[in-house]
């Protein structure tokens, strides 16, 4: 399999600093938040990964990881001209995709759980999308999803409903196969003027092959300050636990 980390957006929930700087570069623990998710493809045996950012930040992503090499994996480079939504991000991973199947992951989701359980259940998977969710206390600031737990199926996914409808909300971390980019192609943009990925989701759940796990261990999306605030205090608390076990 391979990887693909989309590190850009505007970062406007972090202004001031990211009018200078991508959020993805700002400091979690001792490293760079982009540090994390290659962190954890590369636990999960994925060494060939591709991020996507945006052209006035590239050259700051090339000059802190450079190849890859001292992390251990092989770093590919992509550029998404405007800020259109993820979907139309990933776009930019066909050709470095392939025919592979491969894991998608926002560059903020900061998280405890190794995904090698979860690719290794994907690549069991004969087809369709596998999506990690996450039960949560304000759900309504993110694509929430209705769950079949019986089936291990997504009934429904609804970007930021205004109404509760459950307390699971659809992780950045998604798993898909190649056809991925033709429904991509299908996608119209929404009231945002983005190619939303809830969108891209909810093709997969009416054609039934949308599936999912759940993510036990903690998992912060970093884009606010308060968020950004505990995601180094998790991370500075496990690397406290490693040192004195």
């Amino acid at each position: 399999m391979k990887g693909v980390i989309l590190a850009g957006g505007t970062g406007t929930r972090l202004q001031p600093i990211t009018k200078i700087t991508n959020k993805h570069l700002l400091p979690v623990g001792p490293y760079p938040m982009i540090y994390w998710p290659i962190k954890k493809l590369k636990e999960a045996g994925i060494q060939e990964i591709l991020i996507i950012t945006h052209e006035e930040y590239i050259d700051s992503f090339e000059k802190l990881l450079n190849d890859g090499g001292d992390l251990g994996v092989s770093l590919h480079y992509a550029i998404q001209p405007t800020a259109s939504g993820i979907s139309d991000g990933l776009a930019h991973a066909k050709d470095f995709v392939g025919k592979e199947k491969f894991v998608l992951i926002l560059g903020d989701n900061i998280f405890e759980d190794s995904l090698r359980p979860f690719t290794q259940s994907f690549q069991k998977q004969r087809i369709g999308a596998r999506v990690l969710v996450k039960k949560v206390d304000d759900p309504n600031r993110f694509g929430v999803a209705q769950l079949n737990e019986d089936d291990q199926s997504i009934i429904s996914i609804i970007e930021k409903p205004k109404s509760f409808i459950s307390n699971y909300i659809v992780t950045g971390i998604y798993m898909y196969g190649p056809e991925v980019f033709s429904y991509i192609d299908d996608l119209s943009p929404s009231d945002r003027g983005e190619l939303e990925i809830t969108d891209l989701n909810n093709i997969y759940i009416r054609k039934s092959i949308l599936q999912f796990d759940q993510l036990p261990g903690w998992w912060v999306d970093a884009g606010t300050h308060e968020s950004l605030f505990l995601a180094n205090q998790l991370i500075h608390d496990e690397l406290r636990e490693r040192d004195y076990s």
